[in-house]
């Protein structure tokens, strides 16, 4: 099985953690974002996989090369410029075969991908969508179905009565590939969401409620965090996950851990956790993370190669790579630091602030 996914987009949400990484490959858990999505498709037999680039296309294909070590066979097609979803579809369409999944590649999910596929066959479909439940249908664009599964309208940005489902556009699609023929011509800007499913109503569009799955679009801090969180806890059905669970939700890696690793955590390779130090609840340190004396790390990610100062506090906060922060500070409330950030002591970054890489702090510059 072949799978199309979309990760042309700049996660200008998720700076300044996007300033320096690719958002395909912005570290989730441990381990690069696409990588969560290779694995679950990997496990629903997809082993072929075309991956639609834009910005940043260098960086993704260093990190993952030709699919290798992930054991799947991985291509990039880089757009020339931003197509949207149906545009970057067609221009991928000569390495695409007679049947394909399209993904968005911003989500991280568990969707059930084999039972799509069978009710996708069972139907004789010639797209099969899969839809998500929500708590708040009217920010969405709802899918109203028919009896047998079928597409019947789009409703987008519905007001409160006419709510008659909780069902949303999952961003993971099942297409044969003649869809493709009645599509603008390659090279043109369109959306397959509103220029192309929309005329497949009645014409071999189905919908498959995955009323069981996580889903969350991990595009700004807040679900970035959330996905972590989801991760460490279980979730999500997920590799690391099931590490996690085998080892009591705290997956040390090679680390020295003087102080206290509270769980659910996960520890990266050749870190060190001082006297009296706490890390966690809910905590990832990422590989050589150094953290204090009294320092104290909970709810929150910080990146390879950085170190936390004695007695400082990091709380509901993202922390980049190879950043410094001196003692006695206080990073909390969604603040996110860039790569490379240097903080002087006795500093407060809360109320998500944001401090892009490169940027040094002198001591008690900032407080809230």
């Amino acid at each position: 099985m072949q799978a199309l996914i979309l990760v042309g987009g700049e996660g200008t949400r998720l700076r300044p953690l996007t300033s320096s990484v690719p958002k395909p490959v912005v570290p989730l858990a441990g381990q690069p974002f696409i990588t969560y999505m290779l694995e679950w498709l990997r496990s629903h037999g997809v082993d072929d996989v075309v991956l639609s680039c834009g910005f940043g296309a260098d960086g993704v294909r260093a990190v993952l090369g030709d699919g290798e070590a992930l054991n799947v066979r991985l291509r990039y097609v880089e757009e020339p410029e931003p197509l949207g979803t149906g545009g970057a579809l067609k221009f991928a369409e000569e390495l695409l075969e007679e049947r394909f999944l399209m993904l968005n590649g911003d989500v991280l999910t568990d969707i059930d991908l084999s039972a799509q596929l069978a009710q996708h066959e069972t139907t004789g479909a010639r797209g099969t969508l899969a839809l998500i439940p929500v708590d708040d249908p009217s920010a969405y664009g709802l899918v109203r179905l028919q009896e047998g599964s079928a597409v019947a309208r789009f409703l987008e940005k519905p007001s409160p009565d006419q709510i008659d489902t909780d069902l949303v556009n999952g961003g993971a699609y099942i297409l044969e590939r003649e869809v493709l023929a009645g599509m603008p011509s390659a090279g043109t800007n369109f959306s397959i969401e509103r220029d192309v499913f929309p005329r497949l109503v009645g014409d071999g569009l189905f919908g498959f409620p995955a009323r069981d799955a996580y889903w969350m679009d991990i595009g700004t801090p807040e679900r970035y965090l959330q996905a972590t969180f989801d991760i460490l806890e279980g979730q999500v059905v997920t590799e690391i996950g099931r590490r996690l669970a085998q080892a009591g939700l705290c997956l040390v890696q090679d680390a020295e851990i003087l102080g206290r690793v509270t769980p659910p955590a996960l520890i990266g390779s050749g870190c060190r956790v001082a006297e009296h130090a706490i890390v966690g609840g809910r905590a990832v340190l990422g590989r050589g993370v150094r953290i204090g004396e009294g320092a104290r790390v909970e709810s929150s990610v910080v990146l390879d190669g950085t170190e936390i100062g004695a007695h400082t506090t990091v709380h509901g906060s993202i922390i980049g790579p190879d950043v410094a922060v001196g003692e006695h500070c206080r990073v909390e409330g969604l603040a996110m630091l860039g790569q490379g950030v240097r903080v002087g002591r006795g500093n407060v970054l809360a109320a998500g602030a944001r401090i892009f890489p490169g940027v040094q702090l002198p001591d008690e510059a900032i407080s809230f």
